[in-house]
């Protein structure tokens, strides 16, 4: 099965029961950058904090480059009641001559422990496998994030793989594992 890269004719707006999952926009980048200079959010994640609105704003544009191009798909998470946004979640990369993709995301602390992220990451899912026709989605976490994994777990996803020293990061290397579902193993 081929995928979908019709998905990528107008950005795909995604409503769960208390979420809505819209394009990330400019407007977001003062969200996305307290997010990014958490360290709770970021303690899993080898990357630097953001240092600014001008950095943030980069990773905006990049987000909707990486949709223009059909590289990646990543969504605002917004709760339906409000109009900020909490969250971002999609896929970071597409491998189109594996139909796979690598999905990703992000959760500011306040909403941590209330099955938003299951939510999203649920539809999400359920989107790469009805509409992109994706054959297995993979996503790249720590050994250490026991709340990610006890997510992707609840959804199906096995491990694949566990990377010793995968990265390299403030001058620490680190393990990483992949963890994996595949289309037919899918709930």
């Amino acid at each position: 099965m081929k995928l979908n890269q019709h998905v990528f004719d107008q950005f795909p707006v995604i409503r769960t029961k208390r979420l809505l999952l819209r394009q990330i926009e400019l407007k977001d980048a003062m969200e996305i950058m307290k997010m990014r200079q958490s360290n709770r959010v970021n303690q899993f994640i080898a990357r630097n904090s953001i240092t600014g609105l001008e950095a943030a704003e980069e990773l905006v544009k990049k987000t909707s480059d990486a949709f223009e191009s059909g590289s990646g798909i990543g969504w605002a998470g917004i709760l339906r009641d409000g109009s900020q946004i909490i969250g971002t979640c999609g896929f970071n990369r597409i491998d189109y001559p594996n139909n796979r993709a690598e999905i990703g995301g992000e959760l500011a602390v306040d909403f941590w422990g209330k099955n938003i992220a299951l939510e999203a990451v649920t539809a999400i899912v359920s989107f790469g496998f009805k509409e992109m026709n994706l054959h297995a989605i993979e996503a790249v976490v720590s050994p250490e994030n026991r709340g990610a994994i006890y997510l992707l777990e609840s959804l199906g996803f096995e491990k694949e793989a566990h990377y010793k020293d995968r990265i390299y990061f403030n001058g620490v290397y680190s393990d990483m594992a992949v963890y994996t579902l595949f289309r037919l193993n899918w709930k």
